[in-house]
């Protein structure tokens, strides 16, 4: 059988220290701050465990023999990639795109750092070995995953090393036979309030004199002395499922994440007071490229969601027919199916790298960048479209209650298509999906999640085939001279 979601809520009841208001949450299962999301994400191994799903959602790991799900499959040819794309589509169509830090995406750069394992030993024999076997146990028992690779943002003029707190970022304390002490903070703990592990690493550059914090581990949510600083929950916040059905379901939430003298055992430690190893985590082996791919997929269910969005609304307020709405609503079209072709060009345009099989990773950035953009001008043009119907709502559900004000309700929320009701139970999701607090942040998330964008043009630029193009110039150049002119205008004389 496969991870269910009943084991995955069980997992979770563990004494982690999450706060939220000031407060130490108990339990995030029941916790009205996070037991809707909570329950999103049991779902996902709900769906893998069907019958029905169990097939192309999951894989027999080579070790246990269990069925584990497919993203941490380590794919060896272009027919197990394809497989394994369908089924994180699969988990990402229960959100509609909306949860992206679901398991398969840290599970991803998992797959990826140990098709690069030869970085590890590289680094050290005994560190590789301890990520490799953490891989296993991690696959074997279907881990919920989330990552902090970020530091606190503090003082950006300084690096590191730099900041006035030592142990601002998270640094070694104390070493002995049975492990290293950590203290310090990271961010940003996506989706940690119902993962089960935490890897921490560096996806920001160190230089020479902070080994200390070159360091990468990974640790049970549940470890003595880590704690989790929640943000505000967007889930608590929505009145009710039919005012914020996206919110009040996949608010997977964010936190910073500080570890308060953390002892990690010396199996649980992939590098060590490296600082080159520490980016080579990501950019030597395949783990940004193989947790990005993740990412683009997700963001290709998300576009799907939205375009339907889109078109809905136009259909509500009967402006789909007019030519300039189906104008613009042609140009979204083409922008959410840019990215899945994008999607399905990394993987027919991948290759073989230490004997796998993986995406392109030009596209991969080239689908980064471009998306950097799209989402945030998506979102615009949605708002455009539905102008000020998105605003001019019932204020709750509990409107619909008062007989009175019902019958003001259907006198004034007319629709091009459907009900009164329906009209506004399909309009608030609009604004959960472009307008909300819920919405906003994920505007944030969608320009933000793979770094700045002068990091992911530099990651373009960096992975282009520029011997290509400039073998075209020259093709172009070599076959013509400023003698064959001279000598072609002598003889026409």
């Amino acid at each position: 059988m496969a991870k269910t979601g009943a084991q995955h809520l069980e997992s979770l009841r563990d004494g982690r220290e999450v706060y939220l208001n000031g407060e130490k949450i108990d339990d995030v299962t029941t916790h009205p701050a996070y037991k809707n999301t909570v329950a999103a994400a049991a779902a996902l191994y709900d769906f893998q465990a069907d019958p029905e799903h169990i097939d192309y959602m999951t894989f027999e790991s080579p070790t246990s023999g269990e069925r584990v799900n497919r993203c941490w499959q380590l794919t060896k040819s272009y027919e197990e990639l394809v497989t394994r794309r369908k089924a994180i589509a699969g988990w990402s169509q229960l959100s509609g795109g909306w949860l992206g830090r679901s398991p398969d995406h840290i599970a991803s750069s998992m797959v990826g750092q140990v098709m690069g394992l030869p970085v590890f030993e590289k680094h050290s024999p005994d560190r590789a070995k301890a990520l490799w076997e953490y891989f296993q146990w991690a696959r074997d028992t279907d881990a919920y995953m989330t990552y902090v690779i970020i530091n606190p943002q503090a003082d950006r003029n300084k690096t590191t090393g730099d900041q006035q707190d030592e142990f601002l970022a998270t640094g070694v304390v104390d070493e002995d036979s049975e492990g290293i002490t950590v203290r310090g903070a990271k961010m940003l703990g996506t989706g940690s309030i119902m993962a089960n592990e935490v890897l921490f690493a560096n996806i920001q550059p160190l230089k020479p004199g902070e080994e200390k914090y070159a360091i990468s581990f990974a640790i049970p949510m549940n470890s003595k002395g880590l704690k989790i600083m929640s943000r505000r929950s967007y889930e608590e916040s929505a009145n009710s499922s039919y005012d914020y059905p996206l919110s009040s379901r996949f608010d997977e939430n964010d936190a910073l994440v500080y570890c308060d003298d953390v002892k990690v055992p010396w199996e649980r430690v992939f590098i060590y007071k490296d600082t080159d190893t520490a980016r080579a985590q990501f950019q030597d082996t395949y783990a940004h490229y193989m947790q990005n791919y993740q990412a683009q997929i997700r963001l290709m269910v998300k576009m799907q969601f939205q375009i339907g969005v889109a078109r809905r609304i136009c259909e509500t307020i009967g402006t789909a027919s007019m030519p300039p709405v189906a104008e613009k609503l042609g140009h979204m079209a083409a922008q959410a199916a840019m990215v899945e072709g994008l999607v399905y060009g990394m993987e027919s345009r991948g290759g073989e790298f230490n004997g796998y099989y993986v995406p392109d990773r030009n596209l991969m950035y080239t689908a980064q960048v471009l998306t950097q953009q799209l989402y945030p001008e998506f979102v615009t043009a949605m708002r455009e479209l539905a102008g000020g119907g998105l605003i001019m709502l019932p204020s709750s559900a509990e409107d619909f209650a008062n007989p009175e004000l019902n019958g003001y309700i259907n006198a004034t929320q007319k629709s091009a298509i459907g009900s009164s009701e329906e009209k506004v139970k399909f309009m608030k999701l609009a604004w959960d999906a472009i307008g909300s607090e819920f919405a906003s942040r994920h505007t944030q998330y969608e320009m933000f999640y793979a770094g700045a964008q002068f990091v992911t043009r530099a990651h373009a630029f960096r992975t282009y085939d520029w011997d290509r193009s400039a073998n075209l110039v020259d093709s172009i150049l070599d076959r013509y001279s400023l003698d064959d002119v001279i000598g072609e205008k002598i003889a026409a004389e």
